[in-house]
């Protein structure tokens, strides 16, 4: 992908949203002196206006109009640039052209995904055809799910530096998080939501824990649900568990998707991390009394929104309170914003490995802009060893990325 042959090195697409904006701001203020970049969207107009409200060297960048259902736009775009990052989703109703586009024209792509369903999809139709192109296909480079990704690969790197073998039962845990999900992110789990119901073979995508591995019979069998009851149902999705230390854990809304996307990272990396990998994702909430009636709380906030969002009746009445694509706090809530999280793992050796991984950014608006900022960086300007494909950002980007990352007081550290 010679940049002679391309008069584009970044194109932000969805840069009239929310988060699109935000990550324009991030690009106006970090991108290196003569990056060539362009603005994309479906309204000149409103392009335009984030032109200027950015100001600065934003001001001077091409704005490029687009329809993301338009197949000859988004060849014809991709032609042009060595990077494509988008914020526009549900991304199962607006990223496969984009994706097929990229792919057949060899240019890095990046985006803010956490679609089981779309990933699935682009990653079946597009891994090949993306590996013979040396493109980069990295869904997911957002807080779904760069610091799960990154913080589960530098363990594993630890573990084989300091010779302890493999990683076996391996937790994120989340012990701090303030801020919240963006209007897109849940419109995305909405649409998603509606297509599992609507389809068997979604259902059954999304319901498989190793349903984004790029080898589904290299990885564990389904194991045995228990029964389909209504109650063994709510059984199974109530994860709130006391630990050995004395803390009461209970689960982590994005855990049903990182985890397939650090399963899929794994068998990307020829199963790097070992065959014995077993991962999970917890929120943590200590010691104290109100713990376990926190996590009761937490875990029955979650299952209303997941069974609101499969029906329509409820789905209306959420649709109502919750935030729409687009929209997003004041500047002043985002800056109370961060997230601290712990991965403890297992290993072949008998011992431990412990990663810190935190930002004092808000996780789902300041903190994603600047990690989708510096991935689509990274692909357009590092040096990097992986290959074509649809990746993950650990398989694409690892530590150039994480190394970005902690430029901007993103703590990624190994203890010990």
């Amino acid at each position: 992908m010679a940049s002679t042959t391309r008069d584009l090195d970044v194109v932000l697409f969805g840069a009239t949203g929310f988060v699109g904006e935000l990550t324009a701001a991030h690009l106006r203020d970090h991108a290196p002196a003569g990056l060539r970049v362009a603005l994309a969207g479906r309204s000149r107009a409103r392009l335009d206006a984030v032109a200027e409200r950015l100001g600065g060297v934003a001001a001077e960048w091409e704005r490029v109009v687009l329809d993301a259902s338009d197949g000859p736009a988004c060849d014809a775009l991709a032609a042009r640039t060595r990077v494509l990052a988008t914020t526009v989703g549900p991304y199962a109703r607006h990223g496969r052209e984009v994706v097929r586009a990229c792919a057949e024209a060899g240019t890095h792509y990046a985006d803010l995904t956490g679609e089981v369903l779309f990933v699935h999809d682009v990653a079946d139709a597009f891994h090949e055809l993306a590996g013979r192109t040396g493109a980069r296909i990295v869904p997911s480079c957002g807080f779904d799910s760069v610091p799960s990704d990154l913080g589960v690969w530098l363990t594993a790197q630890a573990a084989r530096e300091r010779g302890l073998g493999e990683l076996t039962t391996t937790t994120l845990s989340v012990r701090r998080m303030r801020g919240g999900l963006s209007g897109g992110t849940i419109d995305s789990m909405r649409q998603q939501a509606i297509a599992a119901r609507e389809d068997e073979t979604a259902r059954r995508t999304v319901a498989d824990p190793y349903g984004l591995s790029p080898d589904r019979a290299a990885e564990p069998a389904p194991r045995s649900r228990g029964g389909s009851s209504p109650l063994s149902r709510v059984t199974r999705a109530i994860p709130v568990r006391r630990t050995d230390e004395g803390r009461w854990t209970g689960p982590f809304v994005m855990a049903s998707y990182n985890t397939r996307v650090v399963r899929r990272t794994n068998a990307l990396l020829g199963y790097a991390y070992g065959r014995d990998f077993r991962y999970q994702e917890v929120s943590d909430f200590g010691r104290s009394r109100s713990a376990p009636l926190k996590a009761v709380a937490m875990t029955a906030g979650l299952l209303g929104v997941a069974g609101g969002m499969a029906f329509g009746p409820t789905r209306a009445v959420l649709d109502r309170v919750l935030p729409e694509p687009g929209e997003g706090p004041s500047q002043q809530t985002r800056e109370r914003g961060m997230f601290a999280m712990e991965v403890v793992a297992g290993t072949t050796s008998g011992q431990q490995v412990r990663t810190r991984v935190g930002a004092p950014y808000d996780p789902g608006y300041n903190g994603t802009a600047i990690m989708l900022g510096q991935a689509a960086l990274c692909l357009a300007l590092d040096e990097l060893d992986s290959p074509g494909g649809v990746l993950t950002p650990a398989a694409a980007m690892a530590e150039p990325l994480a190394e970005r990352l902690r430029g901007f007081d993103f703590e990624l550290e190994v203890q010990g």
